[in-house]
């Protein structure tokens, strides 16, 4: 009896380990070189993010399901999600509210979790279910506290902040699927005292889940926390302006749509530390934000921002859809900038669907010896025509968003290359280099040189 019994809770224990393990996240690290993410396991983690901002005030079970199954289909292993939007109007779609009296430090919360009893069933288990969902998927939920707007407008002092965090920190440590963003659409001068409160509250009571901060437009984490112990890595802001429009003179950088320039900042800062873009321009949002007339952006702009600050040496990228990241659906109030369809056609936009090529671009080579190569270029043009280059010990990429013809210091590359491809960002199939010798250094990109006919060429030793 006791040896069959035995044999029973062996058997048990494997399938709930089974259970508990396929697919489900662990704790995030930082790579030994400080410049990328892994799993617990030592594991390359390229963070493909989304911005889901209001997913837990906005969709329901069911949509939220929806959504998690759509994005992990297309490859995403990161939603970026608001905590907490407005405090004044923090209730999600069963009309819980998230605080009692608007106070931070009060979260409302009921004894139970079942969402067939309205008594129990409140804001935080809603928020809870979502994060388990997203578990079970494989994606990670990289929480912001509370958008950056409720600490500017002064609705959270830090002891408020302080009791908060603790709050946040305690429900959520035990979850394998947590980042922690700090901060939220905001410069960090203002409110200073109550980020550095949330961000080493947290740190405290939940040291096993990485921290960033999210700043503003066209900002970085570095301008303020790079040297705080609770920021793991450094995310900034490209932002949602073009070239002509970013000249604001309050703005100390003006790079436009160059977003690799803010890798090349954070690349060389000290001590190292992994970097990403957390939020460029959105797809089918327009120019600028608020102006309809001068266009909106698409799916090859995103796709230019993605390969260009991954191959500048970024941990990975965080995508966006003006539609998705409200969940917009017609009828609603208090929209924002002009979305064009509803949030469900909105998902599978162009760029959506090609973000997991470079995921697996990226994860089909060395992962951890890949660094910025730009010295292998001969002659690098400016905005569009920019051409940016990365390299590991055996393979070389280089990035057009124009088509434009590449040459190429092979001398440089320290392996002699002895196959070229070109790889499609639109679909992520690759092709060899028609006539390709070793020694060739000068490559003509299929179709005619145009913004949008974007490629991306191998060369493997």
């Amino acid at each position: 009896m006791f040896g069959r019994g035995l044999k029973n809770i062996i058997a048990l224990l494997a399938l709930l380990f089974c259970c508990q393990s396929e697919g489900q996240p662990v704790a995030l690290k930082v790579s030994l070189n400080k410049r990328f993410f892994t799993t617990a396991d030592g594991k390359p983690f390229f963070w493909l993010g989304d911005t889901g901002w209001l997913l837990f005030v906005k969709c329901t079970r069911e949509d939220a399901v929806f959504y998690l199954d759509t994005r992990k289909q297309q490859g995403f292993n990161v939603v970026q999600v608001m905590v907490l939007h407005d405090f004044n109007n923090t209730k999600n779609v069963y009309g819980d509210w998230a605080l009692n009296d608007f106070d931070v430090s009060r979260p409302a919360t009921t004894t139970g979790a079942d969402f067939r009893n309205a008594e129990q069933y409140d804001y935080w288990d809603h928020v809870d279910f979502i994060i388990d969902e997203a578990a079970k998927r494989g994606i990670y939920m990289a929480l912001v506290p509370t958008w950056g707007s409720n600490v500017k407008s002064g609705k959270i002092n830090e002891q408020q902040a302080e009791a908060y965090a603790k709050f946040l920190a305690k429900r959520y440590r035990n979850k394998s699927n947590i980042i922690w963003l700090n901060g939220g659409d905001i410069n960090g001068k203002e409110g200073y005292a109550v980020w550095e409160k949330i961000g080493s509250t947290i740190k405290n009571f939940d040291p096993n889940h990485l921290m960033t901060f999210h700043p503003r437009g066209r900002t970085s984490s570095t301008d303020w926390f790079h040297q705080s112990l609770w920021l793991d890595f450094n995310m900034f802001q490209s932002g949602h302006k073009s070239y002509a429009q970013d000249t604001s003179s309050k703005e100390r950088r003006h790079f436009g749509e160059d977003n690799w320039k803010y890798v090349e900042e954070d690349y060389v800062m000290d001590p190292v530390k992994p970097t990403l873009d957390g939020e460029p321009s959105y797809e089918d949002i327009p120019y600028g934000l608020h102006d309809t007339l001068n266009g909106y952006w698409r799916g090859a702009d995103i796709r230019r921002y993605a390969y260009w600050s991954v191959l500048a040496g970024g941990a990975g990228f965080t995508y966006g859809h003006n539609s998705v990241m409200q969940y917009y659906m017609p009828g609603d109030t208090g929209i924002s900038f002009f979305p064009q369809q509803d949030w469900k056609k909105g998902i599978k936009a162009e760029a959506a669907e090609q973000m997991r090529h470079l995921k697996k671009l990226i994860g089909s080579y060395s992962y951890f010896d890949r660094e910025p190569a730009q010295a292998l270029i001969r002659q690098n043009g400016e905005k569009y025509d920019r051409i940016q280059a990365a390299k590991g010990k055996s393979y070389a990429f280089f990035y057009t968003y124009t088509g434009r013809n590449l040459d190429i210091e092979t001398g440089k590359l320290g392996f002699i290359p002895g196959k070229a491809s070109w790889f499609d960002p639109r679909t992520g199939l690759k092709k060899s280099v028609p006539g390709f010798k070793t020694g060739t250094s000068s490559f003509d990109p299929p179709g005619e040189t145009k913004a949008g006919n974007d490629w991306l060429l191998i060369l493997e030793k």
